[in-house]
C-alpha cells in the first residue's frame, strides 16, 4: 500500500529506534527502501540485521551519492502508488502510515498529504523553531497552505505521503542550490494541484546540531529566497492580467524583491507606512501609504514582504478588513 523511502547516511545512533517506528505501524502492508548514503558508521549493518526477519524491508547501498540521488532511488525502486518520506532520526506514530494512506483514498484530488509534527528533545529546540512548527503546524487545509507557500515550506519534509505518479512526472526531486523538498512543493503547487495536512501529530522531528537545515549552504536563508522568487517569477496567474503591488520598502524587503524583479516582473508601486519613504521613488517606483490601497480600482494584488511577525499580522488584518482575501488577492511572501 505505501513505499516508505528513508535514506541515512552515518545514523547508527538513530537508526534503531526510527526503524522500530516504522515496524510497529498499523497498516502492515508497506515497504521501506532504506538508502545507505555512504555512511562509515555500521549504520548499514543495523538496517542489515533486520533483513532477514523482516521481508517488508529492502536496502540499496549506491555509495556516496547525495541525498537528491538517494531519494530519486527511492522513487525509482518503490512499488506502491503512495510515497512516504522518513529519516533515520525521526519516529513515526504508530498510525502515521495508515491515516495518511486512508485519507488520500478519500481524497484524490490530492497531490500529497502531511501532519502536524513535534521536535524533540525539547531541551535542543530553539525560539526560531518553535515558531515555524507553530505557523506549519497552523495550515492543514489546501486553501491554508495555497495562502501560504511563498512564506516558508509549509510541510516537514519527512511527515509527507505523495503520489509517486505525479511527483515522477514532474521529474522528481531536482539537485540544485536550493532545499529539494521546498522546490518540490513550489512545482506541485505551480502544476494546480492541491496539498493537505492532517490536523495530527504524527511525527516525531529530532533536533540536533548537524541537522542539514543548518549546515547546508542550499537550506540558507539566500537559498530559500532565490527559489521562492524563481517560482514567484513563473506564477503567471497571480503576476499577470492584474495590477500588482510589493508591501514593504525596507531594505531586507527590497533586496528579496529584486530577486523577482530581476525576472521581468514589475510591479506598479511600492507601499509602505515610513513617513520617510512615502512619495519618494525606489527604482523608479513610488511608495505609497496603505491607504492608496483603498481608493484603488480594480484592486491590485498585494505581495507582503515585510517579515516581523507583529507587522506581518497587523498587514493582513488590515487587508482582510478590506475585503482582501488570503490567497487570492494577497500572499505573504517570506
Amino acid at each position: 500500500m505505501v513505499s516508505v523511502v528513508m535514506p541515512f547516511r552515518d545514523a547508527a545512533e538513530t537508526l534503531a529506534e526510527a526503524l522500530e517506528s516504522i515496524q510497529w505501524q498499523t497498516l502492515e502492508d508497506f515497504e521501506l527502501l532504506g538508502i545507505d548514503d555512504g555512511s562509515k558508521d555500521g549504520s548499514a549493518g543495523i538496517l542489515e540485521s533486520r533483513l532477514k526477519s523482516d521481508s517488508r524491508l529492502r536496502m540499496f547501498s549506491p555509495g556516496r551519492v547525495g541525498l537528491v540521488k538517494a531519494l530519486n532511488l527511492g522513487l525509482k525502486e518503490s512499488r506502491a502508488a503512495l510515497v512516504a518520506r522518513m529519516d533515520a532520526d525521526d519516529l513515526m506514530h504508530p498510525q502515521r502510515l495508515e491515516l495518511q494512506w486512508r485519507f488520500l483514498g478519500k481524497r484524490p484530488e490530492l497531490a500529497l498529504t502531511a501532519s502536524r509534527v513535534e521536535m524533540f528533545p525539547p531541551e535542543l529546540v530553539r525560539r526560531g523553531y518553535l515558531e515555524y512548527l507553530r505557523w506549519q503546524n497552523s495550515l492543514t487545509k489546501p486553501r491554508e497552505i495555497a495562502a501560504n507557500i511563498y512564506w516558508e515550506s509549509p510541510f516537514v519534509h519527512p511527515s509527507v505521503m505523495f503520489r509517486k505518479s505525479l511527483v515522477l512526472k514532474l521529474g522528481g526531486y531536482r539537485e540544485g542550490p536550493f532545499p529539494e523538498d521546498y522546490e518540490l512543493w513550489l512545482r506541485i503547487f505551480r502544476e494546480g494541484r492541491p496539498m493537505a495536512k492532517l490536523p495530527r501529530v504524527l511525527l516525531q522531528w529530532r533536533e540536533h546540531p548537524e541537522r542539514l537545515s543548518r549546515v547546508d549552504p542550499r537550506c540558507s536563508r539566500e537559498a530559500f529566497d532565490r527559489i521562492r522568487a524563481f517560482y514567484l517569477g513563473k506564477d503567471r496567474r497571480l503576476l499577470t492580467g492584474r495590477e500588482w503591488v510589493i508591501w514593504g520598502a525596507g531594505r531586507s524587503s527590497r533586496k528579496r524583491a529584486r530577486l523577482l524583479m530581476e525576472q521581468g516582473m514589475v510591479p506598479a508601486a511600492w507601499i509602505d507606512v515610513d513617513p520617510r519613504k512615502l512619495g519618494k521613488q525606489i527604482w523608479g517606483l513610488k511608495v505609497y501609504p496603505p491607504y492608496w490601497l483603498e481608493e484603488r480600482r480594480p484592486r491590485p494584488l498585494v505581495l507582503v514582504y515585510v517579515r516581523s511577525k507583529g507587522a506581518k499580522e497587523q498587514i493582513r488584518e488590515y487587508l482582510l478588513g478590506l475585503g482582501y482575501r488570503e490567497g487570492p488577492d494577497f500572499f505573504p511572501v517570506g
